[in-house]
């Protein structure tokens, strides 16, 4: 019964964690660690007999808890891998090709030469530390970004070094692991050595690679019904992963690892539902990892790390992170501020936390202290912990600050996000791409979307209201937001949801048929095209006319003109400036200035 509290109280406080972390807008990892960190050893202090409110141990024994971190980190790095496009490797600034790497080179060894050194980790220890400490990621990174906000050229190497490293850099913390885990032949003999590490990875590679393919062609061939597409890829993630560990012990991380990004590079059907579903499942087992894997550091642990350890924390901040990001920089396109303030945000995520964890307990295991010292092995879990934490608090409240210092915060962003690819939104979006405005349409409609790409928009192929949205979409130089489909609804709820990351003031929509005819209604401000029309009559409207039809209008006087000559009938949509600069109008007409001009549409008379 106890064990049932436990493990209800670990689901229980991760969806809690999740929420807080959105909530106050900083990485999951964080309140995920802190909750396990003061639940397990922290709780020390205050419970009777210095036990535990939460131990991982208690839950999980023996093979079990192994078993169930071996399977979770295996989906883990299974999603990493789904991110891991090879073409946009390709297609990179040279920057980004230069953090992958010389960031993963120059992290192994200066981190492993420290931690040897400082920490007294025999040397094979101090590479899967420095290995594990190259992650980074876009769970920590994208939070960082989305709240500092920084230039595009600087916004766009650090996104995109967080999705490539992750996969990237587990990879290379399991190529280390498997290197440790057969370096302890009794005849040392270096061929041999070679010759199991080269088997692990190879039949890794080769089971992935099978699961890979095999899925492919079982979604191309529609073998399975819509409802068990996302479940069987669950399953056979996890098959490929047991296969390879019974072909060659520790083979499984690469085999979910490798499945991953071959399926991200070949063609596969509904494989953005099967991402989808993966990250889903991720969270859960990231959630449930994360507390209970710190619930398990003993404060002796905590202990045994010392001063020496924030010694190395300073280490990888302020030395080897420089370093990296000084040696992919020197292409002299980044000025002295922006490779400040690059250096100084390199957070470290969950696969790090998760991979770390998985080792530990393996290297920990009766089996493995013959070649490794368990008491050495038992560091990596609480150093890692350290770093994560250590970058994450420190980098994530300072990022911000610091990037108003060295102003390389970018300028307000002028960009639309618009809800709908319909008639309306491509003629809305047109006008605006055609004043320099950027422009991304978002709708779910085949149709709609087709059309918007013949016409040359940036499309979001999804629903404007997903829970992922705001992590898939590149959000760089938009900041507002208008909605156009053709439910009152839906534009009313988009409003709602991006009020909290662009600004209440920044999100607009149409106003519903209903909210017209109930004349009393006072409307909300945001209510765009003066507040007198709807979906169906604006596109009627349209309908008529290809463009915007532009007047002068310096004061209120011109508008009264251009409206008696309309006879009243005209919808406004936008005051240019004398900067060419097109502003929203909305139900509140704008206060006019010399130079302004009307773009706007006659309305079409009712049927």
């Amino acid at each position: 019964m106890e064990g049932m509290l436990e493990l209800a109280s670990i689901l229980i406080l991760s969806v809690l964690a999740q929420w807080l972390a959105w909530k106050i807008k900083v990485p999951a990892i964080l309140p995920l660690i802190v909750i396990g960190l003061f639940l397990g050893p922290f709780s020390t202090f205050f419970t009777t007999g210095g036990e535990k409110l939460l131990d991982g141990d208690k839950i999980f024994s023996g093979d079990l808890l192994f078993s169930f971190v071996s399977i979770s980190v295996g989906v883990i790095l299974f999603e990493g891998g789904l991110t891991l496009k090879l073409k946009e490797i390709r297609h990179q600034v040279g920057t980004v090709r230069n953090l992958l790497i010389f960031g993963p080179i120059i992290t192994l060894i200066i981190g492993a030469v420290a931690a040897h050194f400082l920490m007294g980790l025999d040397y094979r220890l101090a590479f899967l530390f420095g290995a594990l400490i190259i992650v980074s990621g876009p769970t920590v990174v994208t939070p960082i970004l989305r709240n500092v906000r920084p230039n595009e050229k600087v916004n766009n190497v650090l996104k995109w070094e967080g999705i490539l490293i992750d996969p990237l850099g587990a990879l290379i913390a399991v190529l280390v692991y498997e290197f440790i885990k057969i370096s302890h032949f009794e005849n040392n003999d270096t061929f041999d050595i070679f010759k199991e590490f080269f088997i692990t990875i190879a039949s890794g590679i080769f089971v992935g690679a099978m699961a890979a393919f095999f899925l492919q062609w079982v979604l191309q061939k529609n073998r399975l019904p819509a409802y068990l597409r996302n479940v069987f890829t669950l399953g056979l993630v996890i098959f490929a992963f047991t296969f390879s560990e019974l072909i060659h012990p520790e083979a499984g991380l690469m085999a979910a690892t490798s499945m991953g990004i071959i399926l991200a590079n070949i063609r596969v059907n509904e494989f953005k539902k099967i991402l989808s579903f993966k990250e889903d499942v991720s969270i859960i087992l990231i959630s449930v990892l994360f507390i209970l894997l710190s619930s398990r550091i003993d404060m002796e642990q905590i202990q045994k790390l010392g001063y020496n350890s924030l010694i190395l924390f300073g280490i990888v901040i302020l030395v080897i992170r420089p370093i990296v990001v000084w040696a992919s920089t020197r292409n002299g396109k980044f000025n002295w501020r922006e490779v400040i303030f690059m250096s100084w945000v390199g957070p470290k995520g969950i696969v790090a936390a998760a991979v770390a964890s998985l080792f530990s307990l393996q290297l920990t295991s009766s089996e493995n202290t013959s070649h490794i010292d368990a008491s050495q092995a038992e560091l990596i879990l609480p150093l890692t912990f350290l770093v994560i934490v250590g970058t994450v608090v420190l980098q994530g409240s300072t990022a911000k600050p610091l990037a108003k210092l060295l102003k390389v915060v970018r300028e307000v962003p002028r960009g639309y996000l618009i809800a709908g690819a319909n008639e309306n939104a491509r003629f809305i979006a047109g006008f605006l791409k055609q004043h320099n405005i950027e422009v991304l349409l978002a709708d779910t409609s085949k149709t709609n979307i087709r059309e918007a790409q013949r016409e040359g928009f940036d499309i979001y192929e999804g629903n404007v209201l997903g829970d992922t949205i705001l992590e898939e979409l590149d959000l760089t130089g938009i900041g507002q937001l208008i909605a156009l489909t053709s439910s009152s609804e839906v534009n009313n709820l988009a409003t709602k949801y991006f009020e909290e990351e662009f600004g209440e003031e920044k999100v607009y929509r149409l106003a519903s048929k209903k909210e017209l005819e109930l004349k009393d209604l006072d409307l909300p401000n945001n209510i765009v095209f003066g507040g007198k029309i709807d979906y169906l009559n604006l596109s009627q409207s349209i309908l008529s006319h290809r463009e915007p039809l532009i007047e002068d209008c310096p004061d209120s006087e011109a508008f009264d003109q251009i409206n008696r000559k309309y006879k009243g009938r005209i919808i406004p949509l936008f005051i240019i400036n004398e900067n060419n600069d097109p502003k929203l109008i909305l139900k509140e007409f704008p206060s006019l200035q010399k130079g302004d001009q009307l773009a706007f549409i006659p309305e079409a008379l009712q049927q």
